[in-house]
């Protein structure tokens, strides 16, 4: 939805990194480039002059001037602004002191309200709470069974009484189900509201008229992000007609411009409160304006990231898997695909891989990486046995080519994963001996190295007779006296034509500072 944006911003803030020092006429040049890169991504006019007068302002004062590295200080400023626009901190839905807490959508027809209404009451049931979806659109067809097949993929339970098609009341359906929310202790009720295709009185007036009914806690304008300009405009209209407490953004994975983002906020004075970003009911979550403007900026958002993992992974399998990494125990195919599978919950690759920092300046290799490619690697494991997932040595000719007959792929794809799969088990190994950093579990640092050497520092050789024969030696050699003092610290060694008087212990010499 940003890419345009981010690609903009980044190249204006790496011009200033070469940059000691900022002059006016560098902050100016900035600017304008900043509000070149707004206006492109469709942020509306006036959201865009008082975005760029803020940045100027500040980034002509001390925090700039005084910074030891200016142009980071202005990405700052950057991030921060972004940050206020979008809200300056996550909200929350409010919940009624008495249960059910009531949640109204509204807005245009194709912003995605039903299939919106699914993935919130989803969310909330995950958060702990028993929602209920009401289906309050009676006009548009088909929209009830639309909700009620939402509902049933999300596993929440709808309020439909009326069939919907231009039959029943959509404001006594919605004052009714709040009795039965209570009479089936469902402490959350989402209405879904009918749409229209543009802004007309009759929709306003029924969405105010079920406002008035049911006396919602939270009234969400639900708006799709790839309409541009016209998002502001519209939320303009209901926010004069109906009144709305909370923004939410569907099709955020979509390849528009995304200033509405940007201006619904700004021009409402309402925070967006969540945000759809593909067509799953998972596909959803309650909108972070800093992990946002991270992203425009190409920081990365890793908190999102680190979420969906502790969403996705299972901690004892984790723990496990942990366990026999840092133990140095084989990492077998098995291992290998239970990983995979977990990875693939958490979403599309390309979209974790977009969380990390950085990761625009590679757009065009992590948009080539096909999903489908997980799919046939699993496929080919699967196709082995147990014996061969545990040992992939033994897998020969014959059996890469039974395993790639009943994968469905090629001879060569099976053995790129054999090959590819031996080096990733040599790295995990390396990693479980801590690659020779001393202080690692199992490092191969100066500990490790003094083990190999004998009693005297020589190195126990390779051969096994020379190995023992130097033990013995060793072993029978009769000890020497360690010199201390003066000559500990020259080696055991006095320097050419220097020496001392008989029955001189210089162990026993006391030099400046001892006691």
């Amino acid at each position: 939805m940003f890419e345009t944006l981010s690609d903009r911003l980044t190249s204006v803030f790496s011009s200033l990194r070469s940059k000691g020092r900022l002059s006016d006429a560098d902050i100016d040049a900035t600017t304008r480039e900043i509000r070149i890169a707004l206006l492109e991504a469709d942020v509306a006019l006036p959201v865009v002059k008082a975005f760029v007068a803020q940045v100027k302002e500040r980034a002509r004062g001390a925090e700039v001037s005084q910074a030891l590295n200016p142009a980071q200080q202005v990405v700052k400023i950057v991030n921060d602004e972004l940050i206020e626009i979008l809200g300056g901190e996550t909200r929350r839905i409010r919940l009624a002191k008495t249960p059910p807490t009531v949640i109204m959508l509204a807005g245009l027809q194709g912003a995605g309200k039903t299939t919106l209404a699914g993935k919130l009451a989803k969310w909330l049931r995950e958060q702990g709470h028993a929602p209920m979806l009401v289906a309050a659109d009676l006009q548009r067809p088909n929209a009830v069974t639309q909700l009620q097949v939402v509902g049933e993929r999300a596993e929440v339970a709808v309020y439909a009484p009326e069939p919907g098609n231009g039959v029943g009341d959509p404001i006594e359906v919605a004052r009714r189900s709040i009795d039965e929310a209570r009479r089936l202790q469902h402490d959350i009720v989402i209405i879904d509201t009918a749409g229209r295709l543009g802004i007309d009185q009759e929709m306003m007036q029924q969405a105010a008229d079920i406002r008035d009914a049911v006396r919602p806690d939270e009234v969400l304008f639900v708006v799709d992000a790839m309409i541009g300009q016209d998002a502001v405009t519209t939320a303009q209209a209901f926010m004069d007609g109906v009144g709305f407490d909370g923004v939410v953004l569907t099709k955020l994975d979509g390849d528009a411009r995304g200033g509405a983002a940007l201006s619904v906020r700004h021009i409402t004075g309402r925070p967006i409160m969540f945000a759809s970003t593909g067509e799953k009911l998972e596909d959803f979550d309650a909108f972070h304006p800093d992990r946002m403007a991270s992203r425009i900026l190409d920081m990365g958002d890793i908190l999102t990231l680190i979420e969906q993992a502790q969403k996705t992974f299972d901690e004892e399998q984790a723990a496990k898997m942990a366990g026999k990494l840092t133990s140095g125990e084989n990492f077998t195919l098995e291992d290998f695909l239970e990983q995979m599978m977990m990875v693939q919950k958490m979403g599309p690759i390309k979209n974790l891989l977009g969380m990390m920092p950085g990761m625009g300046q590679m757009r065009d290799q992590i948009n080539s990486i096909d999903d489908r490619d997980l799919d046939r690697i699993a496929a080919i494991i699967r196709s082995m046995t147990p014996a061969e997932r545990q040992d992939p040595k033994i897998i020969n000719g014959s059996r890469r080519a039974r395993i790639a007959a009943g994968s469905g792929v090629s001879v060569s794809a099976v053995n790129n994963l054999v090959t590819r799969f031996f080096e990733a088990q040599k790295m995990m190994k390396r990693m479980a001996g801590g690659m020779g950093i001393p202080g690692m579990p199992g490092g191969r640092g100066k500990a490790a190295k003094a083990q190999k050497k004998g009693k005297k520092g020589r190195r126990v050789s390779g051969d096994p007779r020379k190995a023992a024969l130097g033990k013995a030696s060793a072993e029978t050699a009769p000890s020497e006296p360690k010199p201390g003092g003066v000559l500990g610290n020259l080696g055991g060694k006095l320097p050419p034509g220097v020496e001392l008087p008989p029955g001189f212990d210089p162990s026993k010499l006391k030099l400046p500072g001892q006691k």
